[in-house]
Order: structure tokens, then sequence, then C-alpha cells
């Protein structure tokens, strides 16, 4: 069983920075391509970034390049998302999610079977 754990959510003022932890517990963690989503008021999840097992391989959504950065710490069972400049629009629920897609399918809801609880974010002056 995977039960994955956020942390790091708040309020910021536009143009701020949060940097949002997972923390795992899991036997083989390493394994795992590890994932954040979204859900805004009103709207549906959508995908955020996702890194690989290795960390070889990153894939972002268009709306956070730039300003989001996902890594992971294998040794510490941990990924992170940092986030600057962040937007009104940025303010959502924030899920870490742990699966095994293909690199082609790593943005996918679908391709990912343990999910957190979710940590909230807000934008707001």
């Amino acid at each position: 069983q995977v039960l994955l754990v956020e942390s790091g959510g708040g309020l910021v003022q536009p143009g701020g920075s949060l940097r949002l932890t997972c923390s795992a517990s899991v036997r083989s963690f390493s394994v795992y391509t590890l994932a954040w989503f979204r859900r805004a008021p009103g709207k549906e999840r959508e995908f955020v970034a996702a890194v690989t097992g290795s960390g070889g391989d990153i894939v972002q959504a268009d709306s956070v390049k730039g300003r989001f950065t996902i890594s992971r710490d294998n040794a510490k069972k941990t990924v992170y998302l940092q986030m600057n400049s962040l937007k009104p629009e940025d303010t959502a629920v924030y899920y870490c999610s742990a699966g095994m897609p293909t690199v082609q399918t790593m943005g996918r809801m679908t391709s990912y079977i343990h999910w957190g609880q979710g940590t909230q974010v807000t934008v707001s002056s």
C-alpha cells in the first residue's frame, strides 16, 4: 500500500513562492513516477507536472513552465513542487500522485493509482 501525504500549502500573495512536499510511505519509491495535479474551484482536476522514478524525464503543463519545478529525493521518498511567480489562477487544491505511466502518458490522471489527500494553495492579495 502506498500512502502519500502533501504539505506546504498556504496563502501567498501574487508573485510569491511556495514549495509543496509529498512524502511517501512505500517500499519501492524509486519505481514510481510521481506527479502533481491540481483542482481549482469549479474546475476539473488538471495535470501540473510529473517526474519519472530516476528523475530523468520531467513533463510539465504549459501553464506552469518556467514558474514551477518538480523534483524528487528517492533517499527521502519525497517529491517536491517549487512554485514561483504564483498567480491567482494557481489557486487550487494540489494533489500528489504515484503511478507507472509511460513517458507519453505521464500527464494523464488515469495513469496514477495512488493519491494524497491534497493541500490547499491560495494566491491572493
